[in-house]
This record gives C-alpha cells, sequence and structure tokens, in this order.
C-alpha cells in the first residue's frame, strides 16, 4: 500500500540514499591486499551518522562492490571525507596496479514508496493497492487485480 512513513520498515527501506559502487581488481593478490583497508573503511562507516546498512558484492571475474544506505547525501558525502575512504581511493586509483576500472552511482529515494503487513506503519494491513502508479501521460494507473474475463463472451465475469 503507498505511504510516506517507513518508520516501521527496516533500516535500508527508510534511508534517503543509496550508494552502489564497484572496482574492478587486476588480481586476487589486489583484493587480498585490499581486505584489512575495507574492512576498517566498513567498521568506520558503520559509526557514521545516518548509516542504514551495506552489503558487498563479487562479480566475475575481480570486481568488488559496495551497496550502502545512508539517511541523507550530507551522511553518504560527509563519509567520503573520512580518512579511512580517501586512503583506500587512493590506494585503488594508483594507476593500475591495484584496480584497472572503478563507478558509482548514487540513488535518492522518493518520498513515497510501498509497504504492507508489520512494516506497515498505518497498520498491520496485508493487501495490493487499487491502481498502478501513472506512467507517461496516464492520470491515473490500471488496476492492480486484473477483472477476470468470461471466455466465452469476452465479458467481464460477475461472480
Amino acid at each position: 500500500m503507498r505511504t510516506q512513513d517507513f518508520s516501521r520498515a527496516p533500516d535500508i527501506a527508510q534511508a534517503g540514499v543509496m550508494f552502489v559502487g564497484g572496482t574492478r581488481y587486476t588480481r586476487p593478490v589486489a583484493w587480498l591486499r585490499h581486505a584489512g583497508r575495507y574492512r576498517t573503511m566498513i567498521s568506520e562507516m558503520k559509526r557514521m551518522r545516518g548509516y542504514r546498512g551495506h552489503r558487498t558484492y563479487w562479480q566475475p571475474p575481480f570486481t568488488l562492490g559496495t551497496i550502502a544506505w545512508f539517511d541523507t547525501m550530507d551522511d553518504l558525502m560527509r563519509f567520503a571525507r573520512t580518512g579511512t575512504h580517501r586512503e583506500l581511493m587512493a590506494w585503488v586509483t594508483d594507476g593500475s596496479r591495484n584496480a584497472i576500472g572503478g563507478w558509482i552511482r548514487v540513488y535518492t529515494a522518493a518520498p513515497h514508496g510501498y509497504t504492507n503487513g508489520v512494516w506497515r506503519a498505518e497498520g498491520n494491513v496485508m493487501q495490493n493497492i487499487e491502481t498502478f502508479t501513472p506512467i507517461g501521460m496516464e492520470e491515473v494507473g490500471p488496476p492492480v487485480v486484473r477483472v477476470k474475463r468470461d471466455r466465452e463472451t469476452g465479458d467481464n465475469a460477475t461472480g
């Protein structure tokens, strides 16, 4: 059900900003050199104001990445300015000895979204919204629950 209140939802659902990034390392030994710095950086990130959670992912052959959630863009940028993060990024971008590529995307959450059940602040209700969010030139989206049609006549079923 549509909402703007995520107060009963998990921490990452309450985040206003999501960071997604990846680094393509040169070889596994670069990962090993990176591991200690990365653990230190994650420990520091967890203590930052506005931190909501993170996940680390692997993409073959040598890409490691982070997805992290923060309350605000300012909270994320404060973390980016920490000494540990700066040192790690300097190490990663030191020519092509340790890594050969990297990317970052930052996403901002819309104020509205959807919750159901125990994560719904407006009450423990499990049900569909009536219509999808409009797209393009639509003023109202189509119904979420499809109306069943009579196979023989093609008319809407009534029963």
